[in-house]
Formats: structure tokens, sequence, C-alpha cells
């Protein structure tokens, strides 16, 4: 490897140094605004093996990658992975993670251990059988019990991610901030990404605009904007009467692409370059290649020139991206 130097940057002078790793595309919730009820997983073939995983975040991080993020689908459905965790922890970086919860009232101590420092939560609903609508397969009891054990595990931050529906879980969003409120966590709301073709809901008929939320919340709390940033798209707030902030994800009403550092290596290999676009390079096909660090790298450097300026999502056309959220990553 390379000394550490920042040295990913694109055609936009943008500096990346954030990689979100998706260890797998399956999941054992079915929510329908990540995937298909009836979805087809990849092969086991095509996916990444762990230590092709491992090497890949090693060249990244020789590149300047300081915060990896562990996505997937659902991380901690993939065997083995805290071997992964274990040595992604003795690397110079943020080690993050986003589950769904279901996995961590058996999991949660051993990824502090491993050295995970923070953890994003999806949580949509408060009531168990709209949890259950929303997810398909998902036990809201099941998930509240693995908050639980995350906040006793000692993780230094949790936050948990809300996507909102309007119609189907909008009238939720004062009672999931009192959740995180009582309980000291962050917690963020989400405008729905349009990736994949679903039949579930119409996405211009469930659309909330994050604007619409936060005018709600400010009926029931001092909303104070903050210029702090986790290295995330969210725009925060906090209350003067609590440690907990409200965070805006707003992919359609407030782009977030100028400040973009991230880009995003998928369960088989792929490395997208933007959330919206499908501009991308096959890493997968190079390490089975049998390509060296230096040749990883080169190819790495080279496909920054990929990454388009913006993403351009609209809610009254076929999305242009087929793939669901849980091929992409979260």
């Amino acid at each position: 490897m390379g000394q550490q130097n920042t040295t990913l940057v694109d055609r936009f002078g943008r500096h990346i140094h954030y990689l979100r790793l998706s260890v797998t595309d399956r999941c054992d919730f079915r929510c329908v605004y990540c995937m298909s009820e009836q979805m087809q997983f990849l092969p086991r073939d095509q996916v990444l093996s762990l230590e092709e995983m491992l090497r890949l975040a090693q060249v990244f991080v020789s590149l300047g990658v300081r915060k990896i993020r562990l996505t997937g689908g659902e991380p901690l459905v993939r065997r083995n992975l805290l071997w992964l965790l274990e040595r992604l922890g003795e690397l110079p970086i943020e080690l993050v993670m986003t589950s769904n919860g279901s996995q961590l009232v058996r999991y949660a101590d051993a990824l502090v251990a491993a050295g995970v420092q923070r953890l994003n939560i999806s949580l949509d609903s408060l009531d168990p059988e709209r949890f259950r609508c929303l997810t398909r397969t998902g036990r809201l009891t099941q998930v509240l019990a693995g908050i639980d054990a995350a906040c006793a595990a000692g993780f230094t931050r949790i936050k948990l991610n809300t996507v909102v529906l309007k119609g189907r879980n909008d009238d939720e969003v004062p009672a999931l901030v009192e959740y995180a409120r009582d309980r000291g966590l962050d917690i963020s709301f989400i405008e729905e990404m349009p990736l994949g073709r679903i039949s579930e809901h119409g996405r211009a008929e469930t659309f909330c605009a994050s604007e619409e939320l936060r005018q709600r919340l400010s009926r029931h709390y001092q909303l104070l904007p903050t210029a702090e940033r986790t290295g995330g798209p969210s725009r925060y707030y906090r209350m003067p009467d609590s440690d907990t902030r409200i965070g805006f994800i707003s992919p359609h009403s407030h782009n977030f692409c100028a400040d973009c550092n991230r880009v995003r290596l998928t369960a088989e290999g792929r490395l997208l370059l933007c959330l919206g676009n499908e501009h991308s390079l096959d890493l997968r096909a190079l390490l089975r290649a049998g390509a060296e660090d230096s040749e990883l790298e080169n190819a790495i450097r080279a496909a920054m020139d990929l990454k388009p300026e913006r993403h351009h999502f609209s809610l009254d056309e076929e999305p242009q991206i087929l793939r669901f959220m849980n091929m992409t990553g979260g």
C-alpha cells in the first residue's frame, strides 16, 4: 500500500473520503420502498467474499478514505460478518453501520467490541401492524428490543432513520421524535429515493417533502438550525431542551450533491459513483483477474471522472435507476 493521502478527487473538486460498503443484498425484511416483495437475490458466487471486501477497503483507505459504513440489504444477515468488522476496526477509519435492527439483540455488544463506533437503525413506525405492512416481514417488538440493546452496548452515537410516506406513516413523525428524545438518540427523516420499479404505492402520491415535516414539527418543538455535519446529507436541527438532533435527508426537495463526499461499493463489487446514476466500475472483475493493489488504485482514481455533478430524480416519470435500494447499498 502507498502512503495514506487524499487522492480521490472528482472533476468537480469534491474530495471522496467516505465509502459505503454493501456486504450483502439480502435482508430479512422486504420494505416497500427498498425492494420487490418477491426479490431475487444475487447468486452467492457473484457476491464479493469477505476477504475481497477487506482488500478493497484497504485499497480505499490507502487512497484517503477515512470513513466506511457497512450497509446491505441487512449487513447482519451476512455470515461471519464479525470477521470482517474486526479487521476493518483495525484500520485508521471511522467505522459505522446501518441496520434494520432485527439482529441487534444478538450482535450489538460484538459490534462495539469490533470497533463499530456509530450505528444507524431504520425505524419507520411505532405501530406494530403498520410496521408489518411497511416491512412486509418485520416484527416491531424485535426491532425495539434491538434498539434497546444498542443503547446499552455503548456506541458513540445512534441515529434512527425514517423513510416518510404520506398517508402511510407521516402522521407518526412527532411520536418518532419523542421516542428518540426519550432515549437520547438522533433521528433523520428521509424523502423516498425513486430507485427500482415498485407497485406497492405511487411515489408521487406518497411523497412527503422535508420542509412540510419541519413545519409540522415546529408546532411541537423549537427547532434550531445547526451547521454541524456528520459526513452525510442530513440537514440537522437541535432543540433547546434535548441533545437529540433531527435531520432531514431531501434528495428531491433539497439537492445535496454539491457536498457529495462518498462512493458506494455494492455487494457484487460495482463501484457506484452516484446514488442516482448508473456510472460504475466493476472492481470484482479486476480482483478476480488478479489485479495488483496499484492497478486497483489506478482504476479507482480514474473512475472518479465518471462521477456526475448531481442526480436527477423525478416523481412524475418512471425511475431511471432500475436497481432497488438493497442492490445499491443503502
